[in-house]
């Protein structure tokens, strides 16, 4: 049956065809409020706006924590992805276009110029992505979408053997029980990580403790009571800057790594690997990722619909790497 019309959306924002039509196409002298309800009313209705030429442009923004002036181009993860996958557009003839955290609340996603999207840890009630869906935007996910669609197409690690893998390592060099700092985010991510978490430790007769990561918190004030009652003598860090939060704590408390204390971070940044202690990491592959999304997007985008094979738009999972080092030694 067709989709919603402009007179559909019309009647449902209890506006005129024409306030629509310039909330849609970003036109005419609207009040941002007003522009906002009716292009919020035509993604609820799921209405599709036709597409527009093909640029040859693909666009991408990390969706985490969208509207936020945070500078996702710091983390080491973020980083090299981009840069893989700018180079895996370019190898297939087309440029790519990176959207600036902070410009997520806006309204430029019902008209911006580009063939489809890459979104990266796309959260739950991600405002983006309904827009996207509304104007019918070809798009891939880096990370499972948090309410997947039939037909979505997105690339991940398996999050639970990776937590497995990981705490199986620190139990085997001696650990007793290891804490989760994590606990921050919405997208699925977070999720998948504490229910693995939360899994292992029920097969292996432990109380789950997770520690909540904050950003700010770089000397690690969330460990305080952890590290004084010596509730954990091992942690696993979930985020890039969990690592250092861990080790400035450890450092406060007296805590030898890994003598006292075991670590493993989720990181793409080499300098863990070149401190002292070096920190045993988790490497998501994120090159391998974004080659990987680059080559799903531009088939999306350049495959007829009617002809595109049923079973093709699903989940392609990279194996994530533990890469132990002197923070996770075995104890004697």
């Amino acid at each position: 049956m067709p989709g919603p019309t402009i007179a559909d959306i019309a009647r449902a924002a209890e506006v005129s065809t024409a306030t629509v039509s310039h909330a849609l196409n970003g036109t005419g002298r609207l009040g941002g409020s007003t522009r906002a309800r009716v292009r919020e009313v035509a993604a609820a209705l799921g209405y599709a706006a036709p597409r527009a030429p093909r640029t040859r442009t693909l666009g991408l923004a990390v969706t985490t924590y969208a509207g936020h002036a945070w500078d996702f181009l710091a983390v080491a993860y973020y980083a090299r992805w981009i840069t893989a996958a700018t180079s895996a557009a370019h190898a297939r003839g087309y440029a790519l276009t990176t959207l600036p955290a902070v410009r997520g609340a806006e309204a430029l996603w019902h008209t911006l110029a580009v063939d489809g999207m890459l979104l990266l840890d796309s959260p739950e009630g991600d405002r983006v992505l309904r827009a996207l869906r509304a104007r019918g935007m070809p798009v891939v996910f880096d990370g499972r979408p948090t309410e997947p669609r039939p037909g979505d197409v997105w690339v991940d690690n398996d999050h639970r053997a990776t937590v497995h893998e990981v705490l199986d390592h620190l139990e085997a060099a001696g650990a007793r029980r290891t804490a989760l700092h994590a606990g921050y985010g919405r997208e699925y991510y977070t999720a998948a990580v504490t229910a693995a978490y939360e899994r292992w430790c029920g097969e292996h007769g432990q109380d789950p403790l997770v520690v909540t990561f904050d950003p700010i918190d770089s000397v690690g004030h969330a460990f305080d009571t952890v590290f004084a009652t010596g509730a954990a003598d091992a942690v696993y860090a979930v985020y890039d800057p969990g690592g250092r939060q861990v080790l400035a704590a450890a450092r406060r408390h007296g805590l030898r790594v890994p003598q006292d204390l075991m670590l493993v971070c989720a990181s793409e940044d080499p300098g863990y690997g070149a401190g002292d202690p070096a920190v045993s990491t988790v490497t998501f592959q994120p090159e391998v990722i974004a080659e990987t999304a680059v080559a799903a997007l531009v088939d999306l985008i350049e495959t007829d619909p009617a002809t595109y094979p049923a079973a093709d738009p699903a989940p392609r999972t990279v194996p994530a790497l533990l890469r132990p080092r002197a923070s996770s030694r075995p104890r004697r």
